[in-house]
């Protein structure tokens, strides 16, 4: 199973959520999918910048964000990124969460070349199946 992960899945999934049962939940829908080799948990988005800017860390596939949390919400962490890698940051795959109905939340992420779907919580196993695809579309 793991050698399928490899090949037709998502190597390392960084999971940037200030609420840890909804992270608790989407570890174990990524991790149930067979899908998703490895899933890093940041509850601060400023903890997942730090990482991701660290020159020693793995290859990121993709980058599951919620939009609404404290001290930095999503599109502050996406603000900070691009302006920390410029273009680099765009060949990353971003998935937004969000259980907002505001519709400004809704038409703000097309102006980030990097994020690629919106999506509603929960996250589930055809989503991952989804993301999956975008990530190796993106190859």
């Amino acid at each position: 199973m793991k050698d399928q992960v490899l090949d037709q899945g998502i190597k390392l999934a960084i999971l940037i959520d200030d609420e840890k049962i909804d992270q608790m939940i989407y570890r174990r829908v990524m991790a149930r999918s067979g899908l998703v080799e490895t899933t890093l948990s940041f509850s601060r988005a400023q903890d997942a910048l730090d990482f991701i800017k660290r020159r020693d860390r793995p290859e990121i596939d993709v980058v599951f964000l919620d939009i609404n949390m404290p001290a930095m919400n999503g599109f502050e962490f996406l603000d900070a990124a691009t302006a920390e890698f410029g273009e680099d940051f765009a060949k990353l795959v971003i998935v937004m969460l969000t259980t907002s109905i505001n519709p400004a939340d809704h038409a703000r992420p097309v102006s980030y070349p990097a994020v690629r779907k919106f999506i509603y919580k929960p996250l589930t196993k055809d989503l991952v199946q989804e993301v999956v695809e975008m990530v190796h579309a993106g190859e």
